[in-house]
């Protein structure tokens, strides 16, 4: 009788991987490329995104034996990813300012509803989020980003962005009290 595959677990194929078992961290970049796309694209890399994260992974890689595994695999590849995504960040601002991309990115979405009219509210309601999230300042969307869009939790927010426990409980309470004020006025605005 054959067994079935166990799909093995992070700390294993970490494991492996620092002993050289370069298969294990295929299967490690295989399991978290699409969570590192998605971070790298809502943190505003926006096209040069596939760059950061290979940029990410090849830096995880090197730095495997600086892994200490307080927090998951998941959580420390995400942080490099905002990191290589900061780093894009400090490269274009001699341009002018940031551009959260994500729209462009995923421009297609699963609507609920049926009906056109539903689907036009879903994509203003979806546009308005997007354009207000883009205003708010770089730390409040990293927060915000990491917490609602990636679904991270409050732990590996606090692993992703390299922040104290407290910082991202405040952050992310004035980044959604920022974030709604932004949705009211817009909301004011179109009538």
């Amino acid at each position: 009788m054959i067994q079935p595959e166990v799909p093995l677990d992070d700390d294993v194929l970490v494991t492996r991987a620092r002993a050289g078992d370069l298969k294990a961290y295929d299967l490690l970049v295989a399991r978290h490329t699409a969570s590192a796309y998605r971070t790298a694209v809502l943190l505003g890399a926006g096209s040069d995104s596939e760059d950061v994260i290979q940029e990410a992974f090849v830096k995880g890689y090197r730095k495997l034996s600086r892994f200490r595994g307080e927090s998951s695999f998941r959580s420390w590849l995400l942080s490099i990813v905002a990191n290589e995504t900061r780093n894009l960040h400090r490269s274009r601002t001699r341009r002018d300012g940031l551009v959260l991309r994500a729209a462009a990115a995923n421009p297609t979405s699963e609507i609920a509803e049926d009906d056109a009219v539903g689907a036009v509210l879903a994509g203003e309601r979806r546009a308005a989020l997007v354009e207000a999230l883009r205003q708010l300042p770089e730390r409040d969307r990293e927060v915000i980003v990491c917490r609602f869009f990636l679904d991270l939790s409050e732990e590996e927010t606090v692993a992703t962005l390299g922040w104290p426990r407290g910082t991202v409980k405040s952050r992310t309470s004035r980044a959604l009290t920022k974030l709604r004020g932004l949705l009211d006025r817009e909301e004011v605005r179109r009538g």
